[in-house]
């Protein structure tokens, strides 16, 4: 059966192109040959189940220890029945352990034990008949919540103390979140959070599960290389992993796409310009990764972070816990200069299009007016009809999208895509700090800039630094013309939206401006 790169569940080596192990976690057998109990936390869809199926494997062919990971997500169901839980868990034990164990390993029949001590007692009884250390790796931890949760972690801490000879040698508990957010998922006090670790006080250490580096990323495509004898052009490689960061959900979705969709004859070459298409294929699929992004950007905590950077201004101070919680998810990361940014070129893309894509949504049809006869964009009746779409629209649109101080920049969004559909693309760059998002729309041989501005309450007038901003973007660029754009917030009601109007201008490096005041 010939490999492939795995979008969905955990890899398998016979079938998938995969990293690795002991690459992506170097520090892990140390901690296990010590006999600790510790913490493995990464977003979700970078190989933490995959990582640890191997090693679990790894380890009982080894014939050191009984390794397997087990999966207490059955338990989600009953946040508050432990009872209930705990059966529904050890009856996917049961199962998990005669699939991935040989028999000598199993567990034996799951003792009698009071509601709130199964899960310890039965991992008591395992550790009594297994002849090897027993390494248990507790997977989708945080799927389990409130007192179903506190009881899992207490049983595991009461039962620490007696082993290795009456509890498992070592144990990890894995998923999206470091200890910390344990507390406060088991029904824990907010004000504790930053201070106590949670019910499960007895960890040696929390891991994290890298993204892939660079040459692991090339690795990865060699692997295709080899099996197939298609190759990846010089830069592929290198486009790839600016584009992801590494991270392997996305490594695998691009590659996914050039090899089987873009390029499935192996005969030919996959080129550069093959990253970008199958960039734009991804985006637009949706699939379950980029789903999960979508509905992360609902919570209110992820809000507060994502709407400032949106409009290009620092995020305010912020609770630890929800900058903690940010950087678990993998939306963002700590930059260079130590400052939160979005964790990889595809996702600063993702996130403005998936929020604009609510507003898209509510968009009637539009004619394209402004098209040429030839199908070539006229700016000038592009123009005509952004005013006229915002003076129609515009009030019920900003009222649309959630992310009530971002709204106009989402709106504009929403207007463009539908401008850019099938013929263009848009390229955005939310220059945090700098107060404005830039635009760039292509459209065939089109290309104009847009530079975004808000006029809030108690501000001056940002026509003369957003001409300046301007300016610079399309010196970058090496262009002549661009639009400003300026959003009046100053007002409550809506006479600003159906007054919208144009005013060609100059900046300060005689530059030709259009001022749309919205």
């Amino acid at each position: 059966m010939p490999r492939h790169f795995n979008v969905g569940g955990p890899c398998d080596q016979r079938r998938h192109y995969l990293v690795p192990i002991h690459q992506r976690l170097p520090d892990v057998m140390q901690l296990i040959d010590g006999g600790a109990y510790f913490v493995m936390h990464a977003p979700r869809q970078v190989g933490k189940t995959t990582s640890l199926l191997m090693l679990g494997k790894e380890l009982t062919a080894s014939g050191r220890y009984a390794a397997i990971l087990l999966s207490v997500q059955p338990g989600s169901a009953f946040r508050d029945s432990v009872d209930r839980a705990e059966l529904a868990i050890l009856e996917q034990w049961k199962y998990d352990a005669r699939f991935f164990l040989p028999e000598p390993l199993r567990p034996p029949a799951w003792p009698e034990a009071a509601s709130g001590g199964r899960i310890g007692a039965a991992l008591s009884a395992w550790t009594d008949v297994c002849p090897l250390p027993l390494v248990v790796f507790l997977d989708e931890i945080d799927a389990l919540e409130g007192e179903t949760l506190r009881s899992v972690l207490t049983q595991l801490r009461a039962g620490h103390p007696r082993r290795p000879v009456g509890f498992p040698w070592s144990l990890a508990l894995v998923g999206m979140r470091d200890i910390r957010d344990y507390k406060l998922a088991a029904g824990g006090s907010p004000q504790l959070s930053s201070h106590s670790t949670s019910p499960f006080n007895i960890i040696s250490e929390s891991l994290t599960l890298r993204n892939f580096s660079r040459e692991e990323v090339e690795g990865l495509y060699l692997q295709h290389t080899h099996d197939t004898g298609q190759v990846f052009s010089p830069g592929v490689v290198d486009r790839v992993f600016k584009l992801t960061g590494g991270q392997p959900w996305l490594v695998n979705a691009l590659g996914r796409q050039m090899v089987e969709v873009l390029v499935p004859q192996p005969e030919l070459p996959v080129e550069l310009s093959h990253v970008d298409r199958a960039k734009e294929l991804l985006i637009l699929r949706r699939d379950t990764h980029i789903d999960s992004l979508a509905e992360r950007l609902r919570e209110q905590r992820v809000r507060r972070i994502i709407e400032p950077m949106l409009v290009g201004e620092i995020p305010g101070e912020l609770p630890d816990d929800d900058r903690r919680f940010i950087l678990d998810l993998g939306l963002l990361t700590i930059g260079p200069g130590g400052a939160l940014e979005v964790a990889n070129p595809i996702y600063k893309e993702i996130i403005p299009r998936l929020l604009a894509d609510a507003v898209q949504f509510s968009i009637g049809p539009l004619q394209p007016t402004w098209l040429n006869p030839d199908g070539t964009l006229n700016p000038d009746r592009l123009l005509e009809a952004f005013l006229a779409f915002w003076r129609q629209h515009g009030e019920a649109l900003l009222k649309a999208t959630p992310y009530h101080e971002a709204a106009p920049h989402l709106v504009m969004m929403a207007f463009l895509h539908r401008v850019v559909n099938g013929g263009g693309s848009i390229d955005r760059e939310y220059a945090i700090g700098s107060g404005r998002l830039d635009l760039f729309v292509r459209y065939r041989d089109a290309k104009l800039p847009i530079e975004l501005k808000v006029w809030r309450p108690g501000q001056r007038d940002p026509l003369k630094e957003g001409l300046e901003q301007l300016d610079r973007y399309l010196e970058a660029l090496s262009l002549s013309r661009g639009w400003l754009v300026i959003f009046d917030r100053r007002k409550d009601d809506a006479s600003h939206v159906r007054r919208a109007r144009a005013k060609e201008m100059k900046t300060p490096g005689q530059r030709e401006a259009v001022v749309i005041r919205a």
